[in-house]
């Protein structure tokens, strides 16, 4: 009971025995009379103890409320504390994490001076090394009269020109050759559009001679029936204009564009010229060329002495009779790149008519590459595979033109022989005569240049590897030498395609034993 319970409580019962006491005191009064008072007493007694208990509770609640609330501002303090305890503790955390970063800082920059220094030793010694070439060359030089000094310093201001000049352009290329994809992907397909046109008037049309030009209205017809199905059953396109007496066949495949001209052939001299003719009259004219393709095919695979061939693959090379690249034959070209694979793989102890099959259908894929896209070489690869070719075989299909690395020394043999066949003098409308001059002609051009030993034009007059004096002309010169070579050709030369121009310095050293 708190303190203040307790002195209430003592003030009622000393209020109640006071009021007992008188009553004692008052014994001349009557007994009715003493018990009322006695009654009275009790009452104003329990009713003081009550009043007191109630004072006591709400003075107990004020202080509990006071308390509560002392105990709320203590825990905001302390909450408060604790907030600026840790802002402090984050603050001390940034601290420590810039700290670090410093120190790496300063290790870094320590590294860096490191750098520095051992930097400028090396120019300090570089200094010193040249500063004695520098003692010896004035040493030379005393010992030379005015005009000789004078001479002797512009020779080295001019070596020391070329030197940085040929540094500089080396640095030009390597900036160049960033750029140079996407300018030489432009330049390229200007080049194939301009070269197109002359390619399809020269590749993709044949021409057939007319008795007369009144045919040409008949083979026109009524109203086009008859040019329509010539060329709906053929696939090919019938031009008729005023060239007098021919008609011209457009068409990118050669097998129709074959079909077609000797259909027109056969009908012209027939004479009987309409729709149903013209389909009876192609169709046989189809057959007559798949058994000519059949048999050049077999043919082929006979010359060569090979077997178990797919009959799809024998006439699909056939096709390539009716084909030619650079004005060869592909078939005929396709034998001889197959006879000297085999020749070679003779010489080798290699298989031969596993490498005589790998030449003979190096080329298939152009057999179809009107009807599948992609490179020949690859489209061949996997003509081959269709028909369950050796895989040896197929992988010289495919790399024989890299379109896929080399794996072994029968794609090897199949890609030399097809370079063989195709760049050896006359095989490609080239006289032999003109040939040997235009190689002539590169070897005395180079040969003609200050420093240059000896030049020698190989690949058909595609490259020209040129010797150099090792003591005339030196690395970085060796590249402006290259460059003045490549210009001398493309202004004095006349070549088809482009020449590739290697320059050779070979360093020796001898000695001799006594």
């Amino acid at each position: 009971m708190t303190p203040i319970i307790v002195a209430a409580v003592a003030l009622a019962l000393g209020a109640l025995l006071g009021r007992l006491l008188f009553a004692k005191q008052s014994s001349t009064l009557p007994d009715s009379e003493r018990q009322k008072l006695l009654e009275s007493a009790r009452t104003e007694g329990e009713q003081l103890k009550r009043n007191a208990q109630l004072e006591a509770k709400e003075v107990s609640l004020k202080m509990a409320a006071e308390a509560e609330r002392e105990l709320k501002e203590r825990r905001v303090e302390l909450s408060k504390s604790e907030e600026v305890v840790r802002k402090r503790e984050e603050d001390l955390a940034k601290m420590k994490g810039s700290l670090q970063g410093k120190d790496a800082d300063i290790e870094r920059k320590e590294k860096a001076i490191a750098g520095r220094e051992a930097a400028a030793d090396a120019t300090a010694k570089r200094a010193e090394e040249l500063l004695g070439d520098s003692k010896k060359r004035l040493e030379k030089l005393a010992g030379m009269n005015a005009e000789q000094a004078r001479q002797e310093l512009m020779a080295q201001v001019v070596e020391e020109a070329k030197r940085s000049a040929a540094g500089q352009v080396k640095k030009i290329e390597d900036e160049a050759n960033i750029e140079a994809e996407a300018r030489s992907k432009r330049i390229l397909g200007t080049a194939i559009q301009r070269y197109a046109g002359e390619y399809v008037a020269e590749r993709t049309v044949s021409t057939v001679p007319l008795p007369s030009d009144d045919l040409k209205g008949r083979i026109i017809g009524r109203e086009g029936r008859n040019i329509r199905a010539l060329e709906a059953a053929t696939g090919i396109d019938l031009i008729i204009d005023d060239t007098p007496e021919a008609v011209v066949i457009s068409c990118f495949n050669p097998v129709r564009r074959e079909i077609a001209k000797l259909a027109l052939t056969r009908l012209i001299a027939d004479g009987r010229i309409h729709p149903t003719r013209i389909e009876e009259v192609v169709q046989k004219c189809e057959q007559e060329i798949e058994v000519q393709c059949r048999e050049a095919g077999e043919q082929a695979v006979f010359d060569l002495g090979l077997h178990k061939m797919h009959v799809e693959l024998v006439r699909a090379l056939g096709r390539l009779k009716f084909r030619s690249s650079f004005a060869q034959n592909l078939l005929q070209h396709s034998i001889e790149v197959g006879m000297l694979a085999g020749l070679m793989a003779g010489e080798l102890g290699l298989n031969v008519k596993l490498a005589r099959r790998a030449g003979l259908l190096h080329d298939i894929g152009k057999s179809v590459d009107h009807e599948i896209e992609g490179p020949h070489a690859l489209v061949g690869a996997q003509l081959a595979k269709k028909y369950n070719e050796p895989p040896q075989v197929i992988a010289a299909i495919a790399e024989h033109h890299e379109d896929e690395p080399h794996t072994s020394v029968l794609s090897h043999l199949v890609d030399a022989a097809n370079v063989l066949s195709g760049q050896r003098p006359g095989a490609r409308q080239e006289l032999l005569a003109s040939y040997i001059t235009r190689l002539n002609d590169l070897e005395k051009l180079c040969e003609g240049i200050a420093g240059v030993q000896k030049a020698y034009a190989i690949q058909a007059g595609r490259e020209v590897r040129v010797l150099v004096e090792n003591s005339q002309v030196s690395d970085e010169q060796s590249s402006l030498l290259a460059k003045d070579i490549a210009r001398r050709i493309e202004n004095e030369a006349t070549y088809p395609g482009q020449v590739r121009v290697c320059v050779i310095r070979e360093t020796r050293s001898t000695d001799y034993a006594k």
